[in-house]
């Protein structure tokens, strides 16, 4: 039986060093669970039943499988293990697919699909997002049992596989499933640390929408010599619709797109709080909105971004003005914007700055919407208060992450506190090529996150 708490982190510090974690990820990472090709649907199942639930059914968990209720959509895991119908209930939850694996783009033709360490650097698609992620989680939760032979809680997971086009089908789920996911509080893992050596917390999301805008003023292309001042061109059009939408550093001038949320209290929350990495870009200096530190810009401001704009063909321009041009667009949000008025502003906005050939093509529906907790809250200053014991530094504490997540369904739709531990750093070359994780931000998660168990174990709900 375990004599303290130093014996479960040694467990979980023995686990890792042993060589064993990064072979467990291993086997996951191999399968290539890209949910963003319907080819590769097959493989979200594989991914569930071939690695995901025999793990669980091994610590003594019931596991069920459902088919998503939308049909582009990959299937559902959910597990649960209840000890007492007394004790309060954890739900944790990750998602097992990744964006396209992108082979050939990885540095020394490193395969996506293949685990491979150099240095403290492990890559493969989905170590950072978000297979290493719920498998330190769920390895916590082993080591815990493996000296307690209880965990002293009642714990439900489950695993989702098309985050990556949208949560695809889950908040129905969640909708037609909210007692079999009913608990008390939801502690999970995604996205990034403020910074790799320490311990973050955050307890909401931005919200993202993404939309096209589109000129189309004439099929085909005609020569920019016999035609130039003459016809109107798609691409300038588009160009200064763009610019009324913000200024040249990004500031957004539409009013219903600037939240009112930035309240003094969450001012005082960010308020020293790193942003970016040492091993990530360099922040640009004069960028965002004005007034703001860069923590408010990220996290409790909204942001504007193109991600895409193309007028002709790029890679091979002719002498000719092309009838169409196009931009890709999305804004990162945060609590104080109505998501259901971000597209009808930006219509009224373009409308009254007389753009009204740019055609909106809004996608069906948010993303993610913006999420908060208090940071207030018992659960978050219990699992804060765990980190800090265990680490020895001071956790980076955020009201919200910079980016989304399905948030909103556990807030909202289950009711639940949602505090989020994450595993990975800026840096981690998520969703692009060279994905991977840092190995001693590995090990020092799975420490924290076994010590985390076992308080709960111990202590229970915090009052």
């Amino acid at each position: 039986m375990m004599t303290s708490r130093n014996e479960v982190i040694k467990r979980a510090e023995a686990y890792f060093d042993s060589g064993e974690f990064l072979s467990d990820l291993a086997r996951l990472i191999a399968i290539p669970t890209e949910s963003q090709k319907p080819s590769q649907k097959h493989q979200l199942m594989r991914y569930l039943t071939q690695e995901v639930q025999p793990l669980l059914e091994q610590l003594g968990f019931e596991v069920r499988i459902f088919e998503n209720p939308v049909s582009t959509g990959g299937p559902f895991l959910v597990a649960e293990r209840i000890e007492d119908p007394d004790l309060p209930t954890i739900l944790t939850y990750g998602h097992g697919d990744v964006v396209r694996g992108q082979a050939g783009s990885w540095r020394d033709d490193l395969d996506p699909f293949v685990l491979k360490e150099d240095g403290e650097r492990v890559y493969g698609r989905g170590t950072a997002d978000n297979k290493c992620q719920h498998l330190i989680n769920l390895k916590a939760l082993e080591c815990l049992l493996q000296d307690k032979e209880k965990l002293g809680f009642n714990c439900k997971v489950i695993i989702e596989t098309s985050e990556e086009t949208g949560s695809a089908g889950l908040l129905e789920f969640f909708e037609d499933h909210q007692d079999l996911l009913s608990a008390d509080v939801l502690i999970a893992s995604d996205g990034p640390r403020l910074q790799a050596d320490t311990p973050t917390v955050f307890t909401g999301v931005r919200g993202a929408q993404t939309f096209t805008l589109q000129v189309k003023l004439r099929e085909g292309a005609n020569h920019s010599g016999n035609w130039g001042g003459l016809l109107a061109d798609p691409a300038i059009i588009l160009a200064h619709a763009i610019s009324s939408i913000v200024d040249e550093r990004g500031q957004i001038h539409i009013p219903a797109w600037r939240p009112d949320s930035l309240t003094p209290e969450i001012r005082e929350s960010l308020k020293g709080l790193p942003v970016g990495d040492a091993r990530g870009p360099e922040i640009s200096k004069d960028w965002g909105e004005k007034g703001l530190t860069p923590a408010e810009r990220a996290y409790g401001w909204n942001s504007f971004a193109v991600l895409a704009l193309k007028s002709g063909v790029p890679e091979a321009p002719v002498n000719a003005i092309d009838g169409v041009a196009f931009a890709t667009c999305q804004l990162r949000f945060v609590v104080g914007t109505d998501p259901d008025n971000i597209i009808p502003a930006l219509r009224e906005h373009l409308d009254a700055y007389g753009f009204k050939d740019v055609e909106i093509q809004q996608d069906e529906r948010c993303y993610f919407k913006a999420s908060r907790l208090s940071t207030k809250d018992p659960w978050v200053q219990m699992t804060v208060a765990s980190l800090e014991r265990t680490s020895g530094k001071k956790v980076h504490l955020l009201p919200n992450l910079a980016g989304s997540l399905p948030n909103e369904c556990f807030a909202d739709t289950l009711g639940l506190p949602t505090v989020w531990v994450p595993h990975s750093y800026a840096g981690c070359s998520q969703h692009a090529p060279n994905e991977h994780i840092l190995k001693p931000v590995a090990r020092d998660a799975l420490r924290n996150m076994a010590a985390l168990f076992w308080d709960i174990s111990e202590n229970g709900a915090p009052v």
